[in-house]
């Protein structure tokens, strides 16, 4: 009676476990179809993020991508006459975009990945946003940086923004993936 009782758990333990990983599968893959993971990143760092977030949600991945790419002493943030330093000292500036991201009215939820720079997020994060119909979307700002917090770039990012759907951000320097997968669910449901 006790190998018939114990199989029995034994079977619907399984059962339980398999249909938890179908939903979350399924989760996932309503998310997939409908999430676009867009990015900026200079050095390669928050593409690597990025890279993590679109194979959680099974999101799509699109560069943001500047018509002139930035060198080396474009980032030079010692340079006040480097490029990404006159860019960051005018809030009107507005890089332009070597392309565009056809089809955004398929996405609803936007991770909408950057750099810090001097406490912001760079100004063709802005172009990005100006140069796409956002409203309606859910708008997941996440961020990779050297000292600063992600705080001042949300914020300054839903003031210039105010109609758009902001949802809470995040650093995300040296995250494990449990950690991403967690946050992803926080702010995505």
């Amino acid at each position: 009676m006790k190998k018939i009782l114990l199989s029995l758990a034994a079977f619907l333990m399984i059962c339980c476990t398999v249909c938890a990983q179908k939903k979350e599968k399924q989760t996932t893959n309503e998310l997939s179809s409908k999430t676009l993971v867009a990015y900026f990143s200079a050095t390669g760092t928050t593409a690597k993020v990025a890279r993590s977030i679109a194979n959680i949600t099974g999101g799509e991945l699109f560069a943001i991508e500047p018509k002139s790419p930035y060198t080396r002493a474009d980032l030079d943030w010692h340079d006040k006459q480097s490029r990404s330093s006159i860019e960051m000292n005018n809030v009107k500036s507005r890089p332009a975009l070597k392309g565009l991201k056809a089809n955004m009215a398929d996405y609803d939820v936007v991770f909408l990945g950057y750099p810090i720079w001097w406490n912001c997020a760079p100004r063709i994060i802005n172009t990005f946003i100006e140069s796409h119909n956002l409203k309606g979307k859910t708008i997941v700002p996440f961020a990779t940086s050297g000292g600063s917090s992600i705080s001042n770039s949300v914020t300054e990012l839903k003031k210039a923004y105010p109609d758009l759907d902001w949802q809470t951000g995040k650093l995300l320097n040296r995250v494990n993936n449990n950690d991403l997968q967690s946050w992803i669910k926080s702010v995505v449901r």
